[in-house]
């Protein structure tokens, strides 16, 4: 079985790591395979808003800069972003509307 990588000598880790020092050589390369070019574009792909409901739709509002001010330390008190505070604030006041 072979040792962990922090449980070796130097002697040993110099050895186990030796192929690392080696230049990499595209004509000893394959191409992908299906499930690891779908693996790639995974690791490749950038966080995107999570989909809630029909989607979103950006807003310009004003707002008092104290009050912004207040909602963004709620916000972090509550560690969530502003625009999901501001989404239940308004969520809350709809419902008492009905």
């Amino acid at each position: 079985m072979k040792k962990k990588y922090w449980e070796m000598t130097s002697q040993e880790l110099a050895e186990a790591t030796k192929h690392f020092d080696e230049p990499m050589v595209v004509e000893q390369s394959r191409p992908l395979t299906s499930a690891e070019r779908q693996q790639w574009r995974k690791a490749k792909r950038k966080p995107g808003r999570p989909r809630l409901g029909q989607g979103f739709q950006r807003i310009s509002l004003s707002i008092e800069k104290g009050l912004l001010k207040r909602a963004n330390s709620l916000a972090r008190k509550r560690q969530i972003s502003r625009s999901l505070l501001f989404a239940q604030v308004l969520e809350h006041e709809l419902a008492k509307e009905m």
